[in-house]
């Protein structure tokens, strides 16, 4: 965009001098014209030149109009007060909550902090579901938390079989891990699905990455999740502290998309998150850790003033992920919402209307007592379609 910017800018000021000229040689020939007709010459009437200056006139004012509209609207957008104090949770619909509580506290670590039960109309209206009654079991890891979500009614269907890492409904939640020889001996033992090949040691030639060991692998419903392991002088301090716990927290939730551009209006512009680092990152052992061969990404980390971050996966190849489909309800398994906390979320929902079509929630949604651990709130979707649920602090 800013590049359109520059050529309509670069073109109107070539413009400029050229219509300035046409009028000035119109005007010359307009005096002769009547020059002669003074003489008793027959004079031929001709109005093109005429309308020529009109019509580049009118492209030259177009062009400037249109140029400097898009560097205003960037320009306020820039200045936008940050929205997003925190990213409080990433959250996810499962298929049955008993067995999924089992397989996150057990062998993840988790320890259960809340377990309701919600209906209604305030609650259909927040999550675009009609009919619904869901329980919602939240979870705690360390400072960081996990939101799952099973719907008793109505059920949704399942994530796709065939599901690929560079699909853009993809999403997962980075557990950062002490020793990742013992977490994938253990997860070994558990017999987790894997994602990956195996854990991957990531090259040193890559200055942001290097030597970080990643590992994917699926829970019970087919949700992706990594373990994760940093060396020293990489990721949040917190993350070098001697423990004898092998789970230590959550670092970052991730998500597959399409255009890291477009992606960055949307949480660093209007939303206020910050960018953290980006790496490039390709070779057999990404290739190995997504389990997408020829896989070479973009990636992207941003943050707000607490909690997880927030990581773009953009392919630049393969470029065959496939969209989010277009009719995703809440009720879905391949549905995650990531909570944010803003201190106003009516100002947010006016910010963000300027796209409409992306809105779940119909407006913002004030719920009786604060059983889900917020009195206000709504659904939003990314430019991929990604649910954020904005909430009150």
């Amino acid at each position: 965009m800013r590049r359109v910017r520059k050529i309509l800018l670069l073109i109107s000021v070539i413009w400029t001098p050229f219509i300035l000229r046409l009028r000035s040689r119109i005007a010359y020939f307009e005096h002769r014209r009547r020059a002669q007709g003074e003489r008793g010459k027959k004079v031929r009437t001709n109005s093109l030149p005429e309308a020529m200056y009109f019509f580049c006139l009118l492209v030259a004012i177009s062009l400037h109009t249109s140029a400097l509209a898009q560097q205003s609207s960037v320009l306020r957008t820039q200045h936008l007060e940050p929205l997003v104090e925190a990213v409080d949770a990433a959250g996810m619909t499962v298929h049955d909550m008993d067995r999924s509580l089992d397989f996150y506290t057990k062998v993840l670590s988790f320890e259960l902090v809340s377990d309701v039960e919600v209906w209604g109309s305030q609650y259909e209206q927040l999550q675009g579901v009609f009919g619904l009654r869901m329980r919602v079991v939240r979870l705690r890891l360390e400072d960081e938390f996990l939101e799952l979500s099973e719907y008793l009614a109505p059920k949704g269907r399942p994530i796709p079989v065939d599901s690929r890492s560079n699909d853009r409904w993809f999403q997962h939640v980075a557990i950062v891990v002490s020793d990742m020889d013992r977490a994938y001996a253990w997860l070994r033992k558990h017999k987790v699905q894997h994602a990956s090949s195996g854990p991957q040691r990531l090259p040193d030639w890559n200055p942001n990455a290097g030597g970080i060991k990643a590992f994917y692998f699926k829970d019970l419903d087919g949700h992706s999740l990594e373990v994760l392991w940093f060396p020293p002088g990489k990721g949040d301090p917190k993350w070098q502290i001697t423990t004898n716990k092998l789970f230590l927290g959550i670092d970052h939730t991730a998500i597959v998309v399409n255009d890291t551009e477009k992606s960055l209006k949307f949480y660093r512009d209007l939303l206020g998150f910050k960018i953290a680092g980006a790496s490039e990152n390709y070779g057999t052992e990404q290739e190995h850790l997504n389990n997408v061969a020829g896989a070479r990404l973009r990636i992207t980390g941003l943050r707000a003033s607490a909690g997880p971050g927030i990581e773009f996966l953009e392919y630049l190849t393969p470029r065959d992920g496939r969209p989010i489909p277009r009719d995703s309800k809440a009720n879905d398994l391949w549905h995650w919402q990531t909570r944010l906390t803003v201190s106003e979320p009516t100002r947010a929902l006016k910010r963000l209307r300027s796209s409409p079509r992306m809105l779940v929630s119909s407006d913002t949604v004030t719920l009786t007592g604060a059983t889900l651990g917020f009195t206000e709130g709504f659904l939003t979707r990314d430019p991929d379609g990604h649910i954020v649920q904005i909430t009150a602090r």
